[in-house]
């Protein structure tokens, strides 16, 4: 049956409000753009941070959060709701990558779209004043030129890491945007440029390089002005479940968990090779009458910490149960926290323990938290050799966990993001054990070497009754 003329009116009308709507969403994306909740909080750390990292794995939206921030700060055109670093001017800025051709094939294509579909990218088509080729390479861009809200022009360079440190001096900018890991020296010359104003840095990539001089800036060197974000294949909705598990299933084992989870590569570095599904688990409560111990590495200019274990006994498995890490506070702050914990919890702690602090006035750290009232054990961590020598080897003390790790039967809950931040980079070089992020891996390295002093509430209840005396009428 024919349509009417204003039933084929309404069709018509329709399509061309279809088709306007998928021009808009092609040639406009910058106002579709919805992160994820990793790069939101990405983005939303600018406001506070000025340099950041967005370590992700493969095909997860960190070049995609990148571009699109970009695009965001040379158009002035921000969200609504936005809380992350704002320019109320034209910017200038330079976006990096490894090579011209990586380059123009990710970075490019975020901003502008593909070759011959220019404002399809995160910089709305409107808003593109002028492209500028670069020489050499087909197709690459050198200088996209951006108009702003406020009526000028903001401009964007495309650098490369494969033209040297010296192609990245002289400018004095806005921003810098580094896709994928740059070399130390480059990274030092993009933050230069900004250093006027103090202005915004960030890095997304995929750590394929290991603990590299700038991946050790963002996760060992600690700073106020920086801030880093770990993005894995579980925090993305881009792919089904079914999906996900192909994608990690295609991938060789050394290299899966940087390429899905954003974990530097660390080869046979590393000192804990366990996938961390075998020893992950959900929070769950214990039987009270499972004894429990706590562990403490003393920390100022990197960080105190302190885990507590909970063991069964029946099938000899350890459970890390709770952590605590902070830097640069007093015996009288941490105490404060883990007195919390139980005041039953016995205390192990290290050697180091018995040394005395300026701030102490000449009392060893072990006996400052005694008088906060943690319940210190009365030696440091250590074996007991056959001899009746006492051993504190660290190598001992690492096998020991790692073979409970390899028999299922040492295990984590999955919500204590510190603990899985070191066991992830804990690593060694040269055949020795890196002494940098390590704290939380050696609280829980000195309680289990403790573990026989592991002990219950009702035991301490017990052992520290009230003694009542029979009356026997003696005055």
């Amino acid at each position: 049956m024919p349509l009417s003329k204003s039933q084929e009116e309404e069709s018509l009308l329709l399509k061309t409000l279809e088709a306007e709507k998928d021009r808009r969403r092609t040639q406009n994306r910058l106002n579709y753009y919805r992160p994820y909740k990793k790069q939101l909080e990405f983005h939303q750390a600018g406001a506070a941070h000025r340099e950041r990292l967005l370590m992700a794995g493969n095909q997860l939206g960190k070049t995609l959060a990148g571009g699109f921030e970009a695009a965001m700060h040379a158009t002035g055109r921000y969200p609504d709701d936005w809380t992350g670093k704002r320019f109320d001017r034209p910017t200038v800025g330079w976006a990096c990558g490894v090579t011209g051709e990586v380059v123009r094939d990710t970075v490019q294509k975020i901003l502008v779209g593909r070759v011959g579909q220019e404002g399809t990218g995160a910089i709305p088509k409107e808003a593109i004043a002028e492209l500028v080729s670069a020489r050499g390479i087909p197709e690459l861009l050198d200088t996209i030129k951006v108009k702003h809200v406020s009526g000028g022009h903001s401009i964007i360079g495309l650098k490369t890491y494969a033209s040297g440190r010296e192609k990245f001096q002289g400018e004095t900018l806005d921003w810098v945007w580094f896709d994928e890991e740059p070399p130390a020296d480059i990274y030092t010359e993009g933050l230069t440029r900004t250093n006027v104003g103090a202005n915004p840095v960030w890095v997304t990539f995929t750590p394929l390089q290991g603990v590299s001089t700038v991946v050790k800036r963002f996760l060992h060197e600690k700073s106020d002005d920086r801030h880093k974000t770990i993005m894995t294949i579980d925090d993305v909705e881009h792919y089904s479940v079914d999906e996900k598990k192909t994608i990690i299933a295609s991938y060789p084992a050394h290299e899966a968990e940087a390429r899905v989870k954003g974990i530097p590569v660390l080869g046979s570095g590393r000192i804990f090779p366990v996938a961390e599904e075998n020893i992950a688990i959900d929070q769950r409560d214990f039987p009270s009458h499972w004894p429990r111990i706590g562990g403490m590495d003393f920390g100022w200019d990197h960080p105190f910490a302190a885990v507590e274990l909970v063991w069964d006994r029946d099938s000899n498995t350890v459970y890390v149960s709770k952590t605590h890490r902070l830097r640069e506070a007093s015996p009288v702050i941490h105490a404060a926290t883990l007195r919390a914990w139980g005041k039953e919890l016995p205390w192990a702690w290290p050697r180091d323990g018995n040394r005395e602090t300026l701030e102490g006035a000449g009392i060893a750290l072990s006996q400052q938290y005694k008088r906060e009232g943690l319940n210190m054990l009365t030696e440091f961590s250590h074996y007991l050799e056959p001899t009746g020598q006492k051993s504190v080897s660290v190598e001992a003390g690492l096998m020991d966990m790692l073979t409970r790790m390899q028999t299922g039967r040492f295990k984590v809950f999955r919500h204590l993001h510190d603990w899985w931040e070191e066991f992830r980079l804990y690593h060694r070089k040269d055949g020795k054990v890196v002494k940098e992020g390590d704290d939380l891996m050696s609280a829980t390295r000195y309680a289990g070497v403790m573990l026989r002093f592991a002990s219950t509430k009702a035991h301490y209840d017990s052992f520290r009754r009230k003694l009542v005396y029979p009356k026997l009428g003696i005055a």
